[in-house]
């Protein structure tokens, strides 16, 4: 009851960290009392299986992730913000891994050297794994194979947090990295390293700044994207293949004749939407 969620808002206890626009989070948890933000989480809702992965035994099944350059932006703020980090230690391996000789606008220089964005990366989750923060929540919606029916155990919610998606982030680039030029796994760790230095070099950084002009190429309307095929490897478990909560709770889940409200352009609504069954 002392709980209030404020939807697509700013985590205002980040401003410090940067310069310019904050962007904002999918959800921000706040204190009723006293107004008080808690905590910023990223959302997304996924479908179980995707199209890498439909064909496969349900133990094998997989969802999409989709992530926007924002989330890279509050995973290097939820860093900088809860793991509290040790200026002199971080000084110290950017100029261990040769952060400061990179031009980081050269992407041939950056491809030659990305073994040492992967070295700083994988040193920060060394020096951090004991203290990991809630950063995505991904709530998976499962249906019978490709059709548009939920199956019977059809909802569930995984949380990654910064330091369980940092190493997926750097350990995806790993397989992707033997390339000539930057794709867009390697680029979000390009981004999460070039945010964390700026601010150790200069107290801020500027989230537009590096999401708008450090491309290479690329469009930059999401980060990376991951199929189903990938993100199994990392979430494979007995709620992935069985979640725990059945179709039948969802009548007890959108209450009031919520159902009826949804947007049936958006995949899930759509078959909430079109299944009175499941409301009777």
């Amino acid at each position: 009851k002392d709980l209030f969620f404020s939807f697509e808002s700013e985590f205002s206890p980040y401003h410090k960290y940067v310069s310019g626009k904050l962007p904002r989070v999918d959800l921000v948890f706040q204190n009723l009392n006293d107004s008080s933000l808690l905590a910023p989480l990223e959302i997304k809702l996924t479908a179980l299986p995707d199209n890498t992965t439909c064909e496969l035994p349900e133990e094998k099944y997989g969802s999409e992730l989709v992530i926007r350059p924002d989330t890279i932006v509050y995973l290097a703020l939820s860093l900088l913000h809860n793991q509290k980090y040790n200026p002199i230690q971080i000084k110290k391996m950017i100029k261990k891994f040769n952060i400061n000789s990179l031009d980081f606008e050269n992407e041939k220089l950056l491809v030659e050297n990305f073994s040492s964005l992967i070295g700083f990366s994988n040193e920060l989750i060394s020096i951090s794994e004991l203290k990991q923060t809630p950063l995505i929540m991904q709530p998976i919606w499962k249906t019978i194979g490709k059709t548009p029916k939920l199956a019977d155990n059809c909802l569930d919610c995984f949380i990654w947090s910064d330091i369980a998606f940092l190493k997926f982030n750097t350990e995806i680039c790993k397989v992707t990295a033997k390339t000539n030029s930057i794709n867009r796994q390697m680029r979000s760790v390009v981004w999460l390293v070039k945010m964390l230095c700026d601010y150790f070099q200069q107290g801020h950084f500027s989230p537009e700044q590096i999401t708008n002009q450090l491309i290479y190429g690329l469009r930059n309307d999401k980060a990376f994207a991951a199929s189903g095929f990938i993100t199994n490897y990392y979430m494979s478990s007995p709620e992935l293949t069985k979640p725990r909560v059945k179709n039948t709770e969802i009548k007890n889940i959108i209450k009031g004749g919520g159902e009826k409200l949804l947007s049936p352009e958006r995949r899930f609504d759509a078959i909430v939407f079109s299944s009175p069954d499941l409301f009777k």
